[in-house]
């Protein structure tokens, strides 16, 4: 079964596993967040601003650069790293840009929970999943790079629109494409990290033994973003069933007239 944590790590594995991923929670659900103050120095601030907030953006978004590890796991030269990253990249700068500037937007809980489940999809791919569950070829990987592009970069956007990007047309572009510039320079970051990491990997044994493993905790993992995302869009969509009923405690008191339950008789013996 794919997503039997036992079958993998075993159940003593698997529990401190799963602490370590309830840690991060906090972590996971800021990762896409904007501070107030951030919305602050936008105003305040030049363009410089916008491009330093697109790579921190970049780097702190987890789902981003958990899928961007899961389509260069397997890529061993340059030339096919810069082939994906670029469908990729042009895929999300289309989205982020165009939905921003005509303020096309959706529930950001709801998109980053399709986000996660393209983690998945790269993990369960990365591990034949197609062929060896579906009996089916895999889907064109570079088509699919350039869709989920499409997405994440739909991601950035409804973060990217909660700022004030002003009036002016042409200074709302130019503040948009800072952004994705910002978003461009993590990403480059990032993927630089990515890329070194597994090529040291790779010239190790252990990398045959655990590349499946490490997939499947990809894939589990981003089950947990999936999880936490529409957890969010639950509170997000009617907050009032989280929250303690306290009219209705209150009337539930009231009718088994609580405030007379006390027998005063009981004081004298």
């Amino acid at each position: 079964m794919i997503l039997t944590f036992p079958s993998l790590l075993g159940r003593r594995g698997a529990a401190p596993l799963f602490l370590l991923l309830a840690s991060l929670t906090p972590l996971l659900a800021q990762a896409h967040g904007i501070s107030a103050e951030d919305r602050q120095r936008m105003l305040d601030s030049g363009y410089l601003q916008y491009i330093g907030l697109g790579a921190t953006h970049m780097l702190t978004g987890y789902d981003h650069l958990l899928f961007l590890f899961g389509v260069v796991f397997f890529l061993t030269t340059f030339k096919d790293v810069a082939k994906f990253v670029t469908v990729f990249t042009l895929g999300h700068c289309i989205t982020l840009i165009f939905a921003t500037f005509y303020g096309i937007t959706w529930n950001y809980f709801l998109i980053d929970a399709v986000i996660a489940l393209s983690v998945m999809y790269k993990a369960f791919d990365n591990n034949g999943g197609f062929q060896k569950h579906l009996g089916m070829a895999s889907p064109n990987l570079l088509g699919m790079v350039f869709g989920f592009g499409l997405l994440h970069g739909f991601g950035l956007s409804t973060r990217l629109q909660q700022l004030p990007l002003g009036d002016d047309g042409t200074a709302m572009l130019l503040r948009i494409l800072s952004f994705n510039l910002g978003v461009e320079f993590g990403q480059i970051a990032a993927l630089t990290v990515m890329v070194a990491v597994l090529a040291a990997w790779r010239r190790r044994p252990s990398f045959a033994r655990f590349s499946f493993a490490a997939n499947q905790l990809l894939m589990h993992v981003g089950a947990l973003l999936l999880l936490m995302q529409l957890h969010g869009y639950l509170h997000d969509s009617d907050p009032d069933s989280f929250r303690f009923p306290e009219q209705e405690h209150r009337h539930i008191h009231e009718d088994m007239d609580v405030e007379k339950t006390v027998d005063p008789n009981r004081n004298s013996l």
